[in-house]
């Protein structure tokens, strides 16, 4: 089978370290990062910082493959849909550990982390991270930009809305709906719905107002 290339990854930060190593433990042949804070920034570990976004898009056609690895969800989301416009091609890069059912959909711009479980009927929208050791329940609905952080797990039939951020260890039980731009705290508990734009913490899970 031939190597798929060259990989541009755009945010040379710790977590496009990680992105880096996945892609090179999945064949990519080379990676390469751009970064805005270019050229103070030359170098992420043993990989070039070529430019900036702009330099990226000017030398899309050197690369078989791009991806983003910026934590903000939705400027994730923003540069990944200006990639597309200067026909990029977002590549899908899951970890050889990780653990995908055939029957899940991954969209592609999305990476998925060591340990990472996802199960049969799930669909994970374009730009989601699953992070090392979430667990993503059959039949889940991840809408784009969603982040599920490391070890959090999100029961069967669970809703995510654009750019909702799951925190370390969090738990949602199963069918329940999260809104858009969400963010639960880490080591939550989410029992039930959550509203656009709130923010919830604790064991159940209330809105951070409701703890003043």
């Amino acid at each position: 089978m031939s190597k798929p290339g060259r990989l541009a990854i755009l945010g040379a930060s710790g977590h496009g370290k990680v992105v880096a190593d996945i892609a090179l433990q999945n064949g990519w042949e080379e990676v390469c990062f751009y970064d805005d804070a270019y050229p103070a920034l030359g170098r992420v570990e043993q990989w070039p910082v070529a430019g900036t976004f702009e330099d990226l898009l000017r030398n899309l056609a050197g690369f078989a493959g791009v991806t983003v690895a910026i934590g903000d969800n939705r400027v994730r989301d923003e540069r990944l849909e200006t990639l597309l416009e200067h026909g990029g091609n977002l590549a899908t890069l899951i970890h050889p550990r990780a653990i995908v059912s055939p029957f899940a959909t991954i969209t592609p711009g999305c990476v998925v982390v060591a340990g990472a479980v996802i199960n049969a009927f799930a669909l994970v929208a374009r730009g989601c991270i699953i992070n090392t050791a979430a667990t993503v329940g059959h039949d889940c609905q991840l809408a784009r930009g969603v982040h599920v952080a490391s070890g959090a797990n999100l029961a069967g039939g669970v809703s995510v809305g654009c750019f909702t951020w799951v925190g370390v260890g969090a738990a949602v039980r199963q069918g329940v709906c999260l809104g858009e731009g969400v963010t639960v705290g880490a080591g939550a508990a989410v029992v039930r719905d959550v509203a656009d734009g709130a923010t919830v913490v604790g064991v159940p899970a209330r809105p951070m107002r409701c703890l003043d």
